[in-house]
């Protein structure tokens, strides 16, 4: 069981209190307001009781935040698509609108939930009861690969590959705009955005906050108004590749976080009723954790974007 963390730091400029400790750590004001109600906050050494309290330059701060509490995963019986499969571990193309694991606002029907049951049970327990067997995720609505360890011995081992930087990752996009130049790398730093804390975003390289992201981008085919992009990941960071291409002014087709639909394509995008970002994780490739083997695997286009880019295509050939 978790004992939760403590963070510390200090006040940079007058504010609210809530607010201050939101601007100097990942945390959302709302869960800076619980954590002072529940006595987890201290200010200058004191407890902490108001979140309107004016906080000075300078001031000190302690914030503990307690270990979540997850509950259960159970099995369902829920069809998967499986890549690959051994005693070690389980590759699954996972398709857009299934969310990896359970969370609030999705207890059930999750990745987890059908792993559970097609797997009996035998995932590995490092996650935690909510998360077992993952060692990674991809968002909810983009689709494709992500690899599962049955064992203790496959998560770790998968985990520091992901550490190391050494997993083989590919993804397919499509993007506004023709990007230019047409092939090249985005390196920025990302974190949890300032103006909205559910978003994250391209952060000063010099900031203390969010975390080092690379990604290596290709156009490999322009189409009406947009781009197929190939994007190529050396980290993987919440959102990096939606977050990278927004940065540079390509934001992904359908995605209601960071992108704006070009006005000629939002007909198309509506008529086929496309309401998430068009990314696809269509390449996955690592070194087996038990056997030592070097392994790849992909996943073809899904229909509902593949049709996406044969319809924007017409127009460029």
């Amino acid at each position: 069981m978790s004992s939760g963390k403590t963070i510390t730091g200090t006040v940079t400029a007058t504010a609210r209190l809530d607010k201050a400790l939101a601007d100097a750590t990942d945390l959302s004001r709302a869960r800076v307001q619980a954590l002072i109600a529940a006595g987890h906050v201290e200010l200058d050494g004191a407890a902490a009781t108001s979140p309107s309290a004016k906080a000075a330059p300078g001031a000190l701060f302690t914030i503990y935040v307690p270990p979540a509490a997850d509950a259960e995963a159970m099995p369902q019986n829920i069809p998967l698509n499986i890549a690959f499969e051994d005693e070690h571990l389980v590759v699954v193309n996972k398709p857009a609108g299934m969310v990896v694991h359970p969370a609030a606002g999705n207890p059930n029907g999750t990745l987890v939930n059908a792993l559970l049951h097609h797997c009996r049970g035998q995932l590995s327990g490092i996650g935690g009861v909510a998360r077992p067997g993952i060692v990674h995720r991809i968002d909810k609505d983009t689709s494709g690969l992500l690899v599962v360890a049955k064992s203790d011995a496959a998560h770790e081992g998968l985990a520091a590959q992901f550490a190391d930087h050494s997993i083989h990752r590919r993804y397919l996009a499509l993007c506004g705009g023709h990007p230019i130049p047409a092939a090249g790398t985005i390196d920025e730093r990302i974190g949890r955005s300032d103006a909205n804390r559910k978003k994250m975003a391209v952060l000063e390289k010099n900031s203390s906050r969010g975390k080092h992201a690379i990604t290596h981008y290709k156009v490999l085919k322009r189409l009406d108004d947009s781009a197929l992009i190939e994007c190529r990941l050396e980290t993987g960071r919440t959102h990096q590749v939606r977050v990278h291409c927004a940065s540079i002014g390509h934001a992904l087709l359908g995605d209601p976080l960071y992108g704006k639909t070009p006005k000629s394509l939002k007909s198309l995008l509506s008529e086929r009723k496309f309401a998430r970002q068009a990314l696809h994780a269509a390449e996955l490739g690592f070194v087996h954790p038990i056997s030592g083997e070097t392994v790849s695997f992909t996943a073809a286009t899904p229909a509902d974007m593949q049709e996406l880019i044969d319809e924007l295509g017409r127009f460029n050939r």
